[in-house]
């Protein structure tokens, strides 16, 4: 399930594709939550559907498991198509879903040892799957335990735990921290990253900034159903908002007047609450940082890049 520190990752062929998607569609009545979307994740890597609720992330996570059915385009997942081979496709995937569906009465072990036997694990290897799970999930010692005593956080590794007991080759985590606390939430940021270091595929959608840089290879930016922007944290944030960025703080006809006095040289500038951030300041000319007064310096980051492009806020 992850490596141990004696052996190394399994070797992954980066040029497969785990996940291809060409031309896709979905609409419920009048609304178009997938839109004519692309997107391909290569094996062995981990991307991020990056954007706010509503942005056709979980949509997109249900026709990659046929639980929707798409109105026109093309998927394929892990070679199959999708959804005329969705049984075979899921049989070689792990999902995570974004709300717990577990058994509450049973026991961690008796979860994993029902969805073990539900995908077909072979009885001589069940048990070892299930305590292999445990181990990845750090739920050993809570393994007779019954669903119903755990923490929001220990439900979420058992979630991810179920996903993984089957050995997949690709594993969809929608949403995987949601509504959990800071300090849990980097519980399962290591498992998630162990998981990628394993060599298996991962599809993660989010909407927290900090996730998308830490955890993925590769971030697609998704906006109204749409891909608008794709690539490494550290390429968007270069080729979108520069460097650095340079934050002036006050009342509104001083943010204004700041915005006023870089637009017309071509510098984009970012709102947030009492603040203005210009960025790619580092290309700024000095009299012009003279001109607009004390402003704070801080690294460009991704939220910049979603702003920018989108004019919407993610979650912090």
């Amino acid at each position: 399930m992850t490596s141990s520190p004696s052996h190394a990752p399994p070797l992954v062929d980066h040029q497969v594709l785990a996940l291809r998607l060409r031309g896709v569609v979905k609409t419920f009545g009048d609304l178009r939550a997938v839109d004519g979307l692309d997107l391909d994740l290569r094996a062995g890597t981990c991307l991020g559907l990056l954007g706010p609720n509503g942005a056709g992330k979980s949509t997109t996570m249900r026709m990659l498991t046929g639980q929707a059915i798409p109105d026109s385009g093309e998927i394929e997942v892990l070679g199959f198509p999708v959804p005329q081979k969705s049984k075979q496709a899921r049989a070689r995937m792990g999902v995570v879903p974004q709300s717990e569906n577990l058994d509450e009465e049973l026991t961690v072990r008796q979860n994993l040892t029902v969805w073990a036997t539900l995908l077909r694990v072979p009885r001589r290897h069940r048990v070892k799957a299930v305590a292999d799970a445990m181990v990845a999930a750090q739920l050993v010692e809570r393994a007779d335990s019954k669903v119903q005593t755990l923490s929001g956080g220990m439900k979420r590794r058992l979630l991810i735990a179920r996903a993984l007991v089957h050995r997949p080759a690709l594993v969809l985590l929608d949403e995987p921290t949601v509504g959990l606390d800071p300090q849990v939430r980097g519980d399962i940021w290591t498992l998630i990253d162990q998981l990628r270091s394993s060599g298996v595929s991962v599809l993660m959608s989010t909407h927290y900034i900090e996730e998308a840089e830490r955890l993925c290879d590769d971030v697609a930016v998704v906006s109204h159903g749409k891909v608008i922007a794709r690539g490494t944290p550290a390429e968007l944030v270069g080729i979108h908002a520069g460097v650095e960025a340079l934050e002036f703080f006050g009342p509104p006809v001083r943010l204004q007047r700041v915005e006023d006095t870089v637009a017309p040289l071509g510098f984009s500038t970012r709102r947030t609450g009492p603040s203005v951030s210009v960025l790619r300041a580092e290309a700024l000319p000095q009299h012009v940082v003279d001109a607009l007064g004390e402003g704070s310096r801080r690294a460009a980051n991704l939220e910049d890049v979603f702003v920018l492009l989108t004019g919407e806020r993610l979650a912090d």
